[in-house]
């Protein structure tokens, strides 16, 4: 492990010798992922993007992407774009990006089940924004909206997110 790196602990998510409450998946934390069971995959992921709202935040970093109108996620097990973003209009199931609430104003990608996707075993984690405090995510890791800003302007590109078993 490195400084840069995001340890999942029972007490919340390390990060620089600094601990910030998080919320994680429904289903818990799992070393079998699949696709909907809820659960945070165990492993250390590399973080391979940042997305942004350009029209609710400042770029965070030189390295972040902004979230344009139609961006998408794919969690269509079935389809050939089966976790990759997609543009709308796109006919199979996924996730809208530019949501109307600010889940995901501010988004760091990670490598899990990525970049060849294997069917099924679940589709993009994430670290993004929480909904309240203790609520659960469908998988990803929630963060307080401050926090989530404060580790984006720091991280680096492949630094890791460690989810070891519970």
């Amino acid at each position: 492990m490195t400084p840069d790196d995001l340890v999942l602990t029972p007490l919340g998510l390390r990060f620089r010798g600094r601990r910030y409450p998080c919320t994680i998946g429904r289903g818990g934390v799992s070393a079998r992922k699949r696709e909907g069971d809820g659960a945070t995959p165990v492993g250390a992921h590399r973080i391979v993007g940042l997305l942004y709202r350009p029209d609710r935040m400042a770029r965070p970093t030189d390295w972040a992407v902004p979230i344009r109108p139609g961006d998408l996620w794919s969690d269509d097990p079935g389809d050939v774009d089966y976790n990759l973003m997609v543009r709308a209009p796109y006919p199979h199931s996924h996730e809208v990006l530019r949501r109307a609430d600010p889940l995901y104003d501010l988004v760091l990608i990670t490598d899990w089940n990525w970049p060849q996707a294997v069917r099924g075993r679940g589709s993009c984690i994430f670290v993004h924004r929480w909904r309240r405090p203790g609520y659960p995510t469908a998988g990803c890791i929630g963060l307080r909206p401050d926090h989530l800003l404060h580790i984006a302007q720091q991280i680096t590109f492949g630094a890791r997110l460690i989810v070891p078993p519970r």
